[in-house]
């Protein structure tokens, strides 16, 4: 009996299987995408440390070498920093003088006038790009008062609250990048200068937002007359350009989704008005695009003033010419003046001195490889000078990365070739000669809507830009 239990039992115990039991698939394919997430997230962690720490410690730089030309670059605009940003250092001994210690992301300006962005979000200093060059960039805060093509010489001077006890000095260049870019031309009406604010350096920017404020404050003020109020909420922008029409835009904004909440009871009072001495506004733009930004402004109760000529401007009013009609004061709190630029005194100075072959008075006058006409030595890029070309920042900015490939080829490092090569390479004109090439127009025009002009496939396509559909 026992046997048999025995047996039985025996019989009644299973051997343990030896197959290997059927792994998970999705336990496998999530330990691989496990594993390769860990991966691109030490990767990417590792890069970004790598990246910051090189941006905070450049390393060490080559020194000044006396065996070297001397490049001098005056300005650190658009051209300016492109060139120096391409540049190869290491060919050369390179000097900035700029009264700016940095580089202005220009397009965005009316965002700061009107309190959208802090200044400092648009501002990159130049010696944080010069630090990172292979041979020392010698940065000086200074504006350029003389430019002497015959003995290549640049005198400066420091323009700023603070001075040395010797602010004046003088320096020898080989080759002269000249890049001082242009000024707000006025045309000579009075009280443009002393009443009415630019749109073209920071602190141009600042200044509009200040007196906006203090418009719309005084405004609120107790006791404020309701035809003053009027005025001092009128806001006039001279320029139908891509600058106007942003400015004109980004005001349109901060009236209605800012200060209508702020100030509500200020809101019926204010007034927007753009005035444009041509037939119409933005000129280099396609018809369908001028139409559509008059539509935009005209739904958004700016008033478009097409061939009105300004007459003058007062702390209270701007006098204006509208076609075939008398002149008109019109009171206002606020003018802005972006209609055009002009060249500076510096600029025309040395014009001056070149009067045979600079016969522009629009800006000087460059051969197809940017070098100024009558001083070889002398390479002229930005709105500085008078091209077939728009004054515009794109235009600048190839420019400025053409001269530094351009001046960038040397073949070796010996000295009897290194004084030769710069002077071979432009007075034979071997390298190819600069051409632009158009990368797009675009204007924001308000109401979280936009403009451009896009060249696809060699044609000019229009796009109507908005914040829910683009077209």
């Amino acid at each position: 009996m026992f046997a048999r239990r025995l047996v039985a039992a025996a019989r009644a115990v299973r051997p343990l299987s030896t197959q290997p039991q059927p792994q998970n698939k999705w336990r496998g394919f999530l330990q691989v995408v496990g594993r390769v997430s860990l991966v691109s997230i030490v990767a990417a962690t590792g890069t970004l440390y790598y990246v910051s720490h090189k941006e905070r410690h450049p390393g060490p730089q080559l020194p000044f070498d006396p065996d070297k030309k001397t490049l001098v670059v005056l300005g650190s605009g658009w051209g300016a920093t492109s060139l120096l940003k391409h540049l190869d250092t290491e060919n050369y001994n390179t000097i900035v003088i700029s009264p700016k210690n940095f580089f202005l992301f220009t397009p965005l300006l009316p965002s700061v006038a009107v309190g959208t962005l802090a200044a400092r979000s648009i501002l990159q200093p130049t010696r944080f790009l010069t630090r990172h060059k292979a041979r020392e960039v010698k940065v000086i805060e200074a504006e350029a008062t003389d430019v002497d093509p015959i003995n290549k010489t640049v005198t400066f001077t420091d323009s700023s609250p603070l001075r040395p006890l010797e602010p004046t000095g003088t320096i020898n260049y080989d080759y002269l990048v000249y890049a001082v870019g242009a000024e707000t031309q006025t045309f000579g009406i009075p009280g443009v200068k002393e009443n009415a604010c630019f749109m073209k350096e920071i602190t141009d920017a600042e200044q509009m937002q200040r007196r906006f404020l203090d418009c719309v404050e005084t405004a609120a003020f107790p006791g404020t007359s309701e035809e003053e109020k009027r005025r001092l909420l009128h806001m006039v922008v001279v320029g139908g350009g891509p600058t106007g029409i942003e400015v004109a835009g980004e005001l349109h904004d901060f009236l209605e989704e800012d200060l209508k909440s702020w100030y509500p009871e200020l809101h019926p009072y204010m007034r927007l008005t753009l005035v444009e001495a041509l037939p119409s506004v933005l000129p280099t733009f396609s018809k369908e695009l001028i139409k559509y930004t008059v539509k935009t402004f005209e739904e958004s109760k700016i008033d478009i003033m097409t061939g009105t000529m300004v007459k003058g401007v007062s702390p209270t009013s701007v006098t204006l010419k509208p076609k075939d009609t008398l002149e008109q004061q019109v009171d206002c709190g606020l003018v802005v003046w972006a209609a055009g630029n002009t060249s500076r005194p510096i600029t025309k100075n040395l014009m001056a001195k070149l009067s045979n072959e600079q016969t522009n008075k629009r800006g000087i006058s460059v051969d197809s490889h940017l070098r100024m006409l009558g001083a070889p030595s002398i390479f002229a890029l930005g709105d500085c000078t008078s091209t077939s070309y728009a004054p515009t920042a794109q235009v600048a900015s190839q420019q400025g990365a053409y001269l530094a490939l351009k001046n960038g080829e040397q073949p070796d490092d010996e000295a009897t070739k290194r004084i030769e090569t710069l002077k071979k390479q432009v007075g034979k004109s071997r390298l190819n000669p600069f051409e632009y090439s158009h990368q797009g127009s675009l204007a924001y025009i308000g109401s979280d809507k936009a403009i451009a002009d896009l060249p696809i496939f060699g044609r000019e396509v229009c796009r109507l830009l908005s914040s829910t559909n683009v077209l």
